[in-house]
């Protein structure tokens, strides 16, 4: 019966993202905002609702290692599974705000999430802060998109909707799906990976991570088919950004996170190397470009740190 589950989680994920891009792009062709800025706001909070529905129950039925383990799972996962799967499909050319602004901001939050849990802990306090840090990312986003939009051309057949009601409707739709699909994939997954005596953490990474990543696997795959590639870099950078400061941060709000010294040592430092790798391959400032090459090796380097995490689980 797992396994049939299983099956409709991943039916449900995969139309639900595709109908969740159909709804931003509507978005941002209507009230004339890029689809960068749709893909760092609405398109990535959707895909990642999984990730916020699965860590803010772990946190308060008191498994805090699926909390913490999801984020991080999933954060590497976005950039050098999902991201790189994309390139390999398509290969990504990246704008100059992607770089500039939203790029350094994930290198900075990932390395305050390192700083902050130092002692072993991710407190009220410190999850508080990512809120408000995140409440003042998605206002500059906005902002910084509304000001760039007439520089950006989105050559697009999807007609503009001038029932925005019902635009939201989808959107809201598509991201419950997107929840309730994660949910039925990760706990059969769950279930039947649980079975073999795998560690609750090696769990999060791995089975739960890739579970709630599938989301921005197959809305960045549905834009890189679309060539609607700013969806497709901003919901992987945008979703990164809120699975720290919006799925931590809540999570930490609703429970306390204790972090064991195994996130703290291997998979902290997996992920802030993972993003700097990312930084450094959508480089120059203008013109940057993920190809399938650098695709390719994102790839290599997820399978490594699987083969790692493994060899020496905790």
């Amino acid at each position: 019966m797992e396994y049939i589950l299983l099956l409709v989680g991943f039916a449900i994920l995969l139309y639900s993202g595709r109908y969740l891009v159909k709804g931003g792009v509507i978005l941002a062709k209507r009230f004339d905002i890029s689809t960068l800025v749709i893909g760092v706001t609405v398109v990535s909070f959707g895909t990642s609702a999984p990730e916020l529905f699965v860590s803010s129950i772990a946190a308060a039925s008191g498994h805090p290692e699926f909390a913490i383990g999801n984020v991080v799972g999933s954060n590497i996962a976005n950039i050098a599974f999902v991201l790189a799967l994309t390139a390999i499909i398509f290969p990504i050319p990246v704008k100059t705000n992607s770089v500039k602004t939203d790029a350094p901001f994930m290198l900075f939050i990932s390395l305050l999430l390192y700083l902050l849990v130092l002692d072993g802990n991710l407190g009220f306090i410190e999850a508080l802060v990512f809120v408000l840090i995140l409440i003042a990312y998605v206002f500059y986003s906005i902002r910084t998109g509304r000001e760039k939009a007439t520089g950006i051309k989105v050559d697009l057949n999807t007609p503009v909707s001038k029932n925005i009601g019902l635009t939201i409707f989808l959107i809201l739709l598509s991201s419950a799906g997107l929840a309730v699909g994660s949910h039925l994939l990760v706990e059969n997954a769950t279930i039947i990976a649980g079975a073999f005596g795998i560690s609750e953490r090696v769990i999060a990474i791995t089975v739960v991570a890739l579970g709630t990543s599938l989301p921005e696997l197959t809305t960045s795959a549905m834009a890189a088919f679309k060539k609607e590639m700013d969806i497709s870099i901003g919901n992987i950078i945008g979703s990164n950004i809120f699975n720290i400061l919006g799925v931590l941060g809540i999570s930490g709000m609703i429970r306390s996170i204790p972090v064991s010294r195994f996130f703290i040592t291997q998979d902290l430092i997996w992920m802030m190397g993972i993003s700097a790798l990312l930084f450094i391959f959508i480089l120059p400032f203008k013109g940057g470009r993920i190809s399938r090459l650098k695709g390719v090796v994102l790839f290599l380097v997820y399978c490594v740190y699987i083969y790692v995490l493994f060899l020496y689980k905790g």
